[in-house]
């Protein structure tokens, strides 16, 4: 009997986390290709990629990690930054844009989360908080990740664009070696010290930001 119980409770997060999910990545990954569009370079708009249809920006890997880990990613949109007017700078805004729509969506759903407790609709209230809440999680883990500035996350591009010439090119021959210090990042257990805090400090920025509303 316990295991059933455990396999409803399983089988109830993982139908309120995929969609949280899909649309976390679909709009991050949206953000990165319209910024980048609006700045000059057309290449995620002619890709097809400036789309809703989160089956486009997908990954599984990255997909299954946001279910277990609650951090993952989506398949990068493409970005040409000699198409941008001011390549280091734009890319800074490109790769900012990403979190930045998870951040937003984090508070969307803080919003709903709190102003759907007054519903007398209990079948559907209380999924629907369950639901916000998980996209809350879901949304401020990944905008956390992605703000880590090992390449290829968008942390890294956004640092790079505040670094001094000097320590750019230096910066950029680590670049190739970023995705094994990523994976070591994550199989060592360092990755829940970093990552921890840091979401905690963009909740309690998001919750001082929208105490008026709350």
């Amino acid at each position: 009997m316990p295991f059933s119980g455990d396999l409803a409770l399983m089988l109830q997060q993982l139908i309120l986390t995929i969609p949280a999910i899909l649309l976390a990545i679909t709009f991050h990954e949206v953000a990165h290709g319209w910024t980048a569009d609006k700045l000059g370079d057309p290449t995620a708009r002619l890709a097809g990629r400036l789309t809703l249809n989160p089956l486009a920006h997908l990954d599984p890997i990255g997909a299954l990690m946001l279910i277990v880990a609650k951090f993952g990613w989506a398949k990068p949109v493409p970005v040409n930054p000699y198409n941008l007017r001011h390549p280091l700078r734009d890319m800074v805004w490109v790769a900012a844009a990403g979190p930045t729509a998870n951040f937003l969506l984090a508070a969307l759903s803080l919003l709903a989360f709190r102003w759907s407790a007054a519903l007398d609709l209990p079948f559907v209230t209380v999924p629907f908080r369950e639901l916000c809440r998980w996209s809350y999680v879901i949304n401020l883990n990944l905008a956390a990740f992605n703000l880590i500035p090992i390449p290829p996350l968008d942390g890294s591009q956004i640092l790079k664009g505040f670094l001094p010439r000097a320590a750019l090119h230096s910066y950029e021959r680590f670049e190739p070696y970023g995705f094994i210090v990523l994976v070591l990042f994550l199989m060592s257990g360092v990755s829940g010290a970093v990552l921890g805090p840091l979401v905690g400090i963009l909740s309690f920025g998001l919750r001082l930001l929208m105490a008026p509303l709350l």
